[in-house]
């Protein structure tokens, strides 16, 4: 038995998953966008979360409106949090995790066999990614050069990858949806290698 990990990251052109000023999806919400979100948590899956993405987003969907909003109340949850209140979270069908959570994802994933996906929580993301824990790696590319007023960089100065593109989708024609295989630099995928050279 086991599964895979997903994660999902929003991001401008120059790599940023925030911006001062800019609304929200970088003001490039389109119906093709929206139907990907509503499609991706209409999945069978285990949603997982650092503690103030989660924090964020048990927010967001009794202040906002969006047609995913009820798929992320139903999906199960994981957080992993030490400050969180384990009986009382704060989000429907929410479990909380005080452990390490690279120790705890490497148990997770040889003992369950229902897909797990993690939405922002960057630092979160960076460390799993560095473990070699995460099976696909989904950036949504927003037509946007935030600058200055970026912030959230979502992997400057984390782990070295290589990436397998395994799937890209032009949404609303302009957000660009690239889904990697990431490989941790230097580590050679298995099942690939250097082939046996033939005897002359």
């Amino acid at each position: 038995m086991s599964t895979t990990l997903t994660v999902d990251f929003f991001s401008s052109l120059d790599g940023y998953g925030s911006a001062e000023g800019w609304p929200g999806y970088w003001g490039k919400e389109g119906p093709e966008l929206i139907d990907d979100r509503v499609q991706t948590f209409r999945q069978d899956q285990v949603l997982v979360f650092g503690a103030t993405t989660f924090r964020q987003f048990s927010k967001f969907v009794t202040m906002f409106d969006e047609p995913y909003y009820d798929s992320l109340n139903a999906l199960p949850k994981i957080v992993f949090s030490s400050t969180l209140d384990a009986d009382a979270p704060g989000w429907q069908n929410s479990t909380v995790i005080a452990e390490d959570a690279v120790t705890a994802m490497e148990r997770l994933k040889r003992t369950t066999d229902v897909p797990m996906r993690s939405h922002g929580s960057i630092s979160l993301n960076r460390a799993l990614l560095a473990a070699g824990l995460v099976d696909r790696l989904e950036v949504m590319v927003f037509p946007a050069i935030t600058g200055k007023s970026g912030y959230a960089s979502l992997l400057q100065d984390g782990a070295e990858f290589d990436l397998d593109l395994i799937e890209s989708t032009v949404l609303d024609g302009r957000t660009v949806k690239l889904v990697y295989a990431p490989h941790v630099h230097g580590e050679i995928p298995e099942g690939v290698g250097p082939q046996p050279r033939e005897k002359m």
